[in-house]
């Protein structure tokens, strides 16, 4: 029994200084001929390093399949034994730290919804105190790097040594095309901060549907993260939770081989590697600034709309001087020039009326 214990150590460290680490596996442990099966057919793969499966499922409101507890533990167990993957969940508790680590999982994650409470996240790490396993965590819902810094700190204070991050994406008001805005840059910051801790994609709650899995993962790959981990489901439309962001172990294979992981093997390749992986982030970086843009526009679409209303001309120089103002402290913070300022906002402030322009005129 010892020997096994120490084999699947060695396979799990294996598997967490693997690049890329790919983590699969449903959403809930619903039931353990799911957990089974899905297990089974995703080891089949040949792609998947980590069989993963909610257990306690923190969901937004009451009434919702919230995990069946501690019942799927040994359903993942068995799992283990059957397919040789090793297993994670989520804890939330220090409760689920030890009923999860009496059934043998490998490693654990700490999610979006406990890395918000800094209380939760001292839980957790207190009863990680003196264990020697991996432990990933997500970003927080709301986009607070400091929180999420805050949680990696928490559990390197108590001597968790093998630490890494998973990128979900953040809750964004009005947001329309993912699930959780990516916002690439904060990710690539935390990266900075932490050079050389594993950085983990989560496309399928960054998306929240099947069809964008594909191009968001890619995104992820070209802007250097160390894996991903994907939802997957033997019959995902009947899923209990989740159901419209998981795939089927077959569609995860054909998802996976059409991803493009860019090798390092010289000089050369390095720069051109890393000059893509820079060229990409300032790709994303501009995406977000226009996305912001267009919502800055709507917002002078609001006001061209109250002027109009209420019959105040568009120009308000007091309240343009006040926004340079402020622009110039701002940017004067951040590196930015004055000159740089001045263009730029001046555009900004172009567009703004010949927006509210078009709607006084209309």
């Amino acid at each position: 029994m010892q020997t096994e214990v120490q084999t699947m150590k060695e396979i799990v460290q294996q598997k967490w200084n693997k690049r890329p680490l790919i983590i699969s596996g449903p959403c809930s442990a619903e039931t353990e001929e799911q957990v089974i099966e899905t297990a089974t057919q995703l080891a089949g793969t040949g792609k998947v390093d980590m069989l993963r499966a909610g257990i306690w499922k923190p969901r937004t409101k009451p009434g919702m399949f919230e995990g069946n507890g501690i019942v799927g533990l040994p359903w993942l167990l068995q799992a283990k034994k059957i397919t040789g993957l090793p297993t994670t969940v989520e804890v939330a508790t220090a409760k689920h730290v030890e009923e999860a680590l009496k059934f043998d999982v490998d490693m654990l994650w700490i999610g979006a919804r406990t890395t918000v409470n800094p209380f939760s996240v001292q839980e957790v790490a207190d009863a990680l105190k003196g264990i020697d396993i991996p432990v990933l965590i997500k970003n927080p819902i709301n986009p607070d790097l400091e929180l999420w810094s805050g949680g990696i700190e928490r559990l390197q204070k108590v001597g968790v040594k093998q630490i890494g991050m998973i990128h979900r994406g953040f809750s964004s008001y009005g947001n329309t095309e993912y699930r959780n805005a990516p916002m690439w840059h904060l990710p690539i910051e935390m990266k900075r901060r932490f050079p050389g801790m594993p950085l983990i994609c989560d496309p399928s709650h960054i998306c929240g549907n099947r069809s964008m899995l594909q191009s968001v993962s890619q995104k992820s790959i070209d802007l250097d993260f160390d894996g991903l981990m994907l939802e997957s489901h033997i019959d995902p439309d009947k899923a209990w939770s989740d159901a419209k962001q998981q795939v089927t172990p077959e569609r995860l294979l054909e998802l996976l081989n059409n991803l493009v992981w860019r090798q390092e093997s010289s000089t050369v390749e390095e720069f051109i590697t890393a000059l893509t992986t820079l060229r990409e982030q300032i790709n994303q970086l501009d995406d977000e600034l226009m996305t912001l843009l267009g919502q800055r526009m709507k917002l002078s679409d609001k006001i061209g709309e109250y002027k109009r209303d209420n019959g105040i001309t568009i120009l308000q120089t007091n309240r343009w001087n006040e926004i340079l103002e402020r622009a110039f402290q701002k940017g004067d913070k951040l590196g930015l020039s004055k000159e740089f300022i001045t263009k730029y906002f001046d555009a900004v402030h172009l567009e703004s009326i010949q927006h509210q322009n078009k709607i006084m005129n209309s």
